[in-house]
């Protein structure tokens, strides 16, 4: 099946999955616990910044994770536009990952770490199949040159529910540690 830069991959029949994989560094399943199939939070996020795994830096994947556990520990469905209320895209530039940066007057959580060393060269190669299509479902496989770059949203912009939770999370006045989020998922 040919491949469109920008375009989620998407399969029919499950011999389209025979092939299909993507990559993920090893450090996002060591230092940020993640699992497979992604949730439909990380997958909608993946789609809406137009990036495969991959190309969200490790700093910005702890971003995502430890908003999806805030928000379900105070019992609100993470959502994509809550989070770039909180938080928008970085150009990547020159760079090869998109990153994000906290919003000034809406700081939600504290880095989880100042710098990531020697990640680039370890990741896993995860491989779609017919026992398990949902490992490659709603979002970009291969790495993509247009990443959809999103500024943060205003809260007018918002639907009421997604309002109320963005003030809900502005009122805890808690700047929050990853890892402190992270370890006690």
């Amino acid at each position: 099946m040919p491949c469109r830069l920008n375009e989620p991959v998407c399969c029919n029949e499950s011999s389209d999955l025979e092939g299909l994989f993507y990559f993920i560094y090893s450090t996002i399943f060591k230092k940020l616990f993640l699992r497979l199939p992604f949730a439909s939070f990380e997958r909608a996020f993946f789609t809406k910044i137009n990036v495969t795994p991959a190309q969200l830096h490790p700093n910005s994947w702890a971003f995502g994770r430890a908003f999806s556990i805030l928000c379900h520990h105070f019992g609100h469905l993470p959502s994509v536009d809550v989070f770039l209320y909180f938080f928008e895209t970085k150009s990547p530039g020159q760079k090869l990952w998109v990153s994000f940066n906290g919003i000034a007057g809406r700081v939600l959580l504290a880095l989880f770490q100042q710098s990531y060393k020697g990640f680039k060269g370890k990741f896993f190669k995860i491989r779609c199949n017919k026992n398990d299509p949902t490992l490659s479902d709603g979002f970009p496989l291969y790495w993509t040159y247009k990443p959809g770059l999103k500024k943060s949203r205003c809260l007018e912009d918002l639907p009421p529910r997604e309002r109320e939770v963005c003030d809900f999370l502005s009122n805890l006045q808690v700047v929050f540690s990853y890892a402190e989020l992270i370890k006690r998922e």
